[in-house]
């Protein structure tokens, strides 16, 4: 790994020669920026490009985040330092290959920049990779994969962040299971109506999910967005109720605060079926608000989905990999057995 990013940090200094940039599927929310660029802020963005030749170029500039790459699904390099990087991968073996970036870590403010895949005379890009279903991930930390590579849980703030593994998280399992692109809206700390502890009063996920950046209140996603799911799996929940309301919050007591989560949940579905016409909605249903979620899905025409008894061994208590697979087997088990 060191000597894969060793030599990107070279590459990135020496003039590029004569190249061919591939077509590319993406995977989640970006943003066009200059030069046929994508700026990217959302979890688990993810791009891909097909191609034949011996080797394969990518260029991004990482922000702050931390970004995989591999090649025919085998990791390659995990890009750590913030910056411009340009990376080589070489001596592949002949025939067709996949190339892909993954975003691992959560942006909260500002973004990454992907730039493009290129292949150089000897190499010819192919039509991207394409997938037969599409699913879309809304929801909170769990969703993000927060902490989720964190055996502890005590973590700082930039361990939260370097240990955040969304690649790792039950969305892109279970796309991968049912053979899905994917997107993923998710925010830590973010609910429905609330947020944790009351933060950020007024910004619960609902407000920010049409941002195309999670950061930047413009640019917003196109209200004639092509991009469709078949499958729409939220949750939302746990922040809305995991602690106890403060003086001066928007609601008199929790019965108060249960209601509101309804009906607006309700509400919020109802705009998704409008935009996503046919896709299928099912809702994470967890300990502190399964009644909630069950009355929602009642009322929204949605299928709620069980989760619990998870061991939560990542950072802060958030769900482990082991929770994030056990949440994978539930949603797919769901999913399949649904008409």
């Amino acid at each position: 790994m060191r000597s894969i990013l060793f030599a990107a940090a070279l590459l990135a200094a020496t003039p590029a020669l004569a190249q061919t940039p591939l077509p590319l599927n993406i995977g989640g929310r970006v943003a066009p920026a200059a030069g046929e660029a994508y700026d990217f802020g959302w979890p688990g963005v993810y791009f891909e490009g097909r191609f034949t030749g011996p080797s394969v170029e990518v260029a991004v500039d990482t922000g702050a985040e931390h970004l995989a790459i591999s090649v025919d699904g085998v990791r390659k390099a995990e890009l750590t330092k913030s910056g411009e990087t340009r990376l080589k991968l070489d001596h592949l073996s002949p025939g067709e290959h996949v190339v892909r970036l993954d975003k691992l870590t959560e942006s909260q403010a500002g973004s990454s920049r992907f730039e493009g895949f290129f292949v150089g005379p000897r190499g010819k890009p192919l039509a991207p990779p394409s997938r037969p279903r599409r699913i879309e991930f809304i929801g909170d930390s769990h969703t993000v994969g927060y902490g989720v590579r964190s055996t502890s849980h005590d973590c700082t703030e930039s361990q939260v962040h370097d240990l955040t593994d969304t690649s790792l998280a039950f969305g892109p399992t279970l796309a991968a299971r049912l053979d899905a692109d994917y997107r993923i809206v998710a925010f830590s700390g973010r609910g429905v109506v609330r947020n944790y502890n009351g933060v950020a009063a007024g910004e619960p996920l609902p407000v920010l999910f049409p941002r195309l950046i999670p950061g930047q209140a413009e640019p917003r996603v196109a209200a004639n967005d092509p991009w469709k799911p078949d499958i729409v799996v939220i949750g939302l929940g746990t922040n809305d109720f995991s602690t106890p309301l403060h003086a001066g919050e928007a609601w008199a007591d929790e019965a108060a605060l249960r209601k509101d989560y309804r009906d607006s949940y309700v509400g919020f579905i109802q705009g998704l079926k409008a935009s996503r016409p046919g896709a299928r909605i099912f809702l994470i249903a967890g300990d502190t608000f399964a009644d909630d979620v069950a009355q929602v899905a009642g009322r929204g025409g949605a299928t709620a989905v069980r989760i619990t008894n998870m061991d939560r061994g990542a950072c802060h208590w958030h769900p482990s990999v082991a929770d994030q697979r056990m949440m994978a087997d539930r949603l797919e088990a769901a999913i399949r057995g649904a008409p």
